[in-house]
């Protein structure tokens, strides 16, 4: 899917990271002379220090600079990765997984919850800033579907009844626990282990 990019009058005419310390963390990772491989924690860093919570171009190129490599090379990247959020989004963040095991599962209704509570289609954020919404590939949890990704937690084993009741709470302020909504434990079976049953109970999941 092709990112959505702030306009020219959202992007800011500078950048600097607030905590250099945690950009000499992320760097120390890394031999001197494949630094670059720290791209993508520094986009992701980004993030977690700008308002709106997205990626300037102004910060993009001085990750470039700071790693020594064109600025292309930096937009690439972020360009490529969904995660990587180009534009000011609201504080929570939903993105829903429609690709064909969601799909199958009810992701479509799950969409439709989404729109139909918060006023706002695919791409959208709420007037108040609490919430954007955003269709996105598959991310891995195939096996709870229908589910989303809300910020970093997944929310998984949905129906819109329950997407529409996580809404109402995050609206609120309220924490919601991540993980299937359906009292599934992990990724077992819903009728419970059925295999390794054993450790299952070792490990408190059974």
């Amino acid at each position: 899917m092709k990112p959505i990019v702030a306009p020219k009058e959202q992007q800011p005419t500078s950048f600097a990271f607030k905590d250099m310390t945690k950009v000499a963390d992320i760097l120390s990772r890394y031999p001197e002379e494949r630094k670059q491989s720290a791209v993508m924690p520094l986009l992701d860093l980004v993030m977690r220090e700008t308002e709106g919570q997205w990626i300037p171009e102004v910060a993009m190129e001085e990750i470039a600079k700071i790693l020594e490599m064109p600025r292309i090379k930096v937009f690439e990247v972020a360009t490529f990765y969904s995660m990587f959020i180009l534009r000011p989004i609201g504080k929570n963040h939903i993105q829903c997984c429609t690709t064909t095991p969601c799909w199958l599962r009810g992701s479509a209704d799950i969409v439709k919850a989404c729109e139909e509570k918060l006023g706002i289609h695919i791409g959208e954020t709420t007037s108040d800033g609490k919430f954007t919404l955003t269709e996105v590939e598959c991310l891995g949890a195939c096996v709870n579907a229908p589910m989303v990704q809300i910020n970093d937690s997944y929310y998984e084993d949905l129906t819109p009844e329950r997407m529409k009741e996580i809404i109402d709470a995050l609206s609120a302020g309220r924490e919601v626990p991540a993980g299937p909504q359906n009292g599934r434990k992990c990724s077992m079976a819903i009728t419970g282990p059925t295999t390794l049953q054993d450790e299952a109970k070792k490990a408190g999941v059974a």
